[in-house]
C-alpha cells in the first residue's frame, strides 16, 4: 500500500456453467500436485528450465479474452439502452469468491465512497475448451495463471475511467493465501505462507482470485469492489460477435513464434483468431521488451474496441449486442457484478468521452535474477495516489471543473449548533507519520460518544489536523472540531454523511469534551493552501482511448 496515503449445500457440477447461480465457496479438497502450484522463489527458479519456452508459447494464446472482457464491461456501461439484454443475463453469471473489501490495505476507504474499481483478469488454463483451441495442455503447465491483469477505476463523479495494466512477470510479495484448484473453481483449504519473489501470474496459480486481489489491493490502495475473470475459450467468439476490431500499425507485425500477424502497415480489421494473435504476441523483435509491447497493443486494441462500441455499431445493433452480452455471461466468472449494478453504472457513464479513458502501465526497472520485472515502487505509489486523489493523469482529456471567479466574495460565516456526539459518524485518518496516532485519537473520540466508522491512513503527511465534511454536514463537522483544538475545517465532496478527521503531526496531545448540545458554532471552511502536486513519472506508458493516431 502506498505509504501515508489518504484512504480516500456444496456446489456440484461445472463451476463455470452459465446456468449456475450459487456462489462458489471454499471447500476442503486434495491440494493440487506440486507441479501445478508455484511455491516460493526457489521453486520458481527451479521451474525455469528448457520447458519454459514451450510453456510460454502456449501461454501467449490466452491474453485477448481479458481485453474483450474489459471492453464488454465498458460497452455495457456506456449506455442505458441495454436493459433488455442485461435482464436476459440475470442469474447466468458464474460466481467466485475473490474480494476483500474490509482489508486494511485500502487507502481512504471512505474517500473512495462511490468509486467503482474492477479487477479484470485473463487466466491461462490448459483444461477444457481452452486446450482444445490451442491454449496448450495440462502437461505443458498445470493450474491457471493470470496472464493479463487490468485494474479499472471509475471515480464517484464518473468524470473519467483509468485502466492500469500489470506485467504478468511483476515481482511481488505474496501474502498468506489459501490454495486454489482451477479445475473445480474452489479453494482447497490448504494455507500457504507469504513469500517474496513471486511472479504476479504465479500468485494467481497458487491462491486464485482471492490471492491476486490481495496483492493488487496492497500495491494500489484501491478498494477493489468487483472481480471479472475470463478464460481463453470465449475470446474469438466475443470478438467475432461484434464483427472484429480496427487496428493500425506503422510496420508489419511479425512474431518469432506465431509468424506474420499483419503483413502490411496501415489499418486492418481483425477478427477472432487474428485479433487474438495481435494481443498475445510476445516475440516481436522491433518492440524490444516483448511484455510491454504486448501490453501497449492490448491497450490500443481496447481503445479501438471502446470507440467501436460507443459509435453505435455495437450498442445500437441488437444482433451484435445480444451476441456480445451472451458470450460475456457464458465465458466469465465474477464477484459483485449483476444486472442491477451494470445498469446503474451504465447510466452514470453516459456522458464520458473516449478521451477521458486512459490506459497506464505499471513501470518497472529491468528484471532480477529470476526474470521477474522489478517494480518502481515510488512511481507506482504516485500513480495510485493520483488515482485515489482524482488528480490529473498524463494524456488525459476530461473536462476541467469551472473555477470560481478570482474576485469572488468571501463566504459568510456558517453558523450552526453543536450536536450530540452520538449523532456524528467519524473516520480517523493518520497523516502524522506517527504509527498508532489515529487509533489513539479514535479511542479518545469514542469516549465522548462519537461513532467511529474506521481508522486508516491519509495519502500524505501533514502538520495541520483537518476535519473534512461534505456539504450539508456542517453541524457534525463543527461539533467534531470543538473536540480537537486547532483543527481546520475543510469542505470535501464524496464523504456522504460522515466526518473525516485527518490527524496531522501538530495534532493536540489530548481530545476535549465536545461543545454542549445547542451551543452556536462556526462551520466556515478554512483555506490551508493547495495540496502538494503529485509527481507522475515522465516515462510512464500511456494510451488514451480517444487517440486515433497510428503509431
Amino acid at each position: 500500500m502506498p505509504p501515508a496515503h489518504r484512504r480516500h449445500p456444496e456446489p456440484t457440477g461445472d463451476p463455470y456453467d452459465p446456468d449456475r447461480t450459487e456462489v462458489i465457496e471454499p471447500v476442503a479438497a486434495t491440494p493440487p500436485p506440486p507441479a501445478a502450484v508455484p511455491q516460493a522463489v526457489g521453486a520458481t527458479r527451479a521451474a525455469r528450465s528448457a520447458t519454459d519456452r514451450r510453456r510460454s508459447r502456449k501461454r501467449m494464446r490466452v491474453l485477448g479474452r481479458t481485453l474483450v472482457t474489459l471492453a464488454s464491461i465498458v460497452a455495457l456501461a456506456a449506455t442505458g439502452t441495454v436493459w433488455g439484454y442485461l435482464r436476459a443475463t440475470e442469474g447466468k453469471l458464474s460466481q467466485v469468491s475473490a474480494l476483500d473489501t474490509e482489508s486494511d490495505d485500502i487507502v481512504d476507504a471512505l474517500g473512495q465512497l462511490g468509486d467503482e474499481t474492477y479487477l479484470v483478469v485473463g487466466t491461462d488454463t490448459r483444461a477444457g475448451a481452452s486446450g482444445e483451441i490451442g491454449a496448450g495442455t495440462v502437461d505443458d503447465a498445470g493450474g491457471a495463471r493470470a496472464d493479463t491483469v487490468i485494474l479499472v477505476n471509475i471515480p464517484a463523479d464518473r468524470s473519467r475511467v483509468v485502466a492500469v495494466s500489470f506485467p504478468r512477470d511483476l515481482d511481488v510479495e505474496r501474502p498468506q493465501c489459501e490454495g486454489w484448484d482451477n479445475d473445480t473453481g474452489t479453494y482447497t483449504g490448504e494455507m500457504f505462507d507469504s513469500a517474496y519473489g513471486d511472479k504476479l501470474n504465479a500468485t494467481y496459480a497458487l491462491g486464485g482470485p482471492k490471492c491476486l486481489v490481495k496483492v493488487i489491493q496492497k500495491m494500489s490502495g484501491l478498494k477493489i469492489g468487483h472481480f471479472v475473470g475470463m478464460d481463453f475459450a470465449g475470446f474469438e467468439t466475443m470478438v467475432d460477435q461484434i464483427g472484429g476490431v480496427d487496428v493500425c500499425t506503422t510496420a508489419p507485425l511479425v512474431d518469432g513464434i506465431l509468424g506474420t500477424i499483419i503483413a502490411d502497415p496501415g489499418n486492418h480489421r481483425l477478427e477472432g483468431r487474428r485479433a487474438l494473435d495481435y494481443v498475445r504476441a510476445r516475440h516481436i523483435e522491433a518492440e524490444g521488451n516483448s511484455d510491454y509491447g504486448r501490453i501497449t497493443r492490448q491497450q490500443k486494441f481496447l481503445s479501438s474496441l471502446l470507440r467501436e462500441a460507443l459509435s453505435g455499431r455495437v450498442l445500437l445493433n441488437p444482433g451484435k449486442l445480444g451476441g456480445l452480452v451472451d458470450a460475456f455471461t457464458r465465458e466469465t466468472f465474477v464477484e459483485n457484478i449483476d444486472t442491477r449494478s451494470l445498469l446503474s453504472l451504465a447510466r452514470s457513464l453516459q456522458n464520458v468521452d473516449a478521451g477521458a479513458v486512459t490506459f497506464l502501465t505499471v513501470p518497472t526497472a529491468g528484471t532480477n535474477d529470476w526474470g521477474n520485472e522489478i517494480p518502481r515502487t515510488d512511481d507506482i505509489d504516485a500513480i495510485f495516489r493520483a488515482i485515489i486523489d482524482d488528480a490529473p493523469l498524463p494524456g488525459e482529456e476530461r473536462a476541467e471543473p469551472i473555477a470560481p471567479p478570482a474576485d469572488a466574495p468571501a463566504e459568510a460565516p456558517t453558523a450552526v449548533e453543536a450536536l450530540d456526539p452520538s449523532e456524528v459518524s467519524v473516520q480517523v485518518s493518520n497523516a502524522s507519520g506517527i504509527s498508532g496516532s489515529a487509533a489513539t485519537t479514535a479511542d479518545s473520540l469514542a469516549v465522548y460518544g462519537y461513532q467511529i466508522l474506521s481508522v486508516g491512513n491519509y495519502t500524505e503527511t501533514t502538520y495541520d489536523t483537518l476535519v473534512r465534511f461534505s456539504p450539508g454536514n456542517e453541524s457534525e463537522a463543527a461539533t467534531v472540531a470543538s473536540s480537537i483544538p486547532g483543527a481546520v475545517l475543510e469542505s470535501a465532496p464524496g464523504l456522504g454523511g460522515s466526518i473525516e478527521v485527518v490527524l496531522g503531526s501538530g495534532a493536540p496531545a489530548s481530545i476535549n469534551a465536545p461543545a454542549v448540545v445547542g451551543t452556536p458554532l462556526d462551520a466556515t471552511p478554512q483555506q490551508i493552501g493547495s495540496a502538494p502536486e503529485i509527481e507522475i513519472p515522465s516515462d510512464l506508458a500511456v494510451v488514451n482511448a480517444g487517440d486515433t493516431t497510428c503509431t
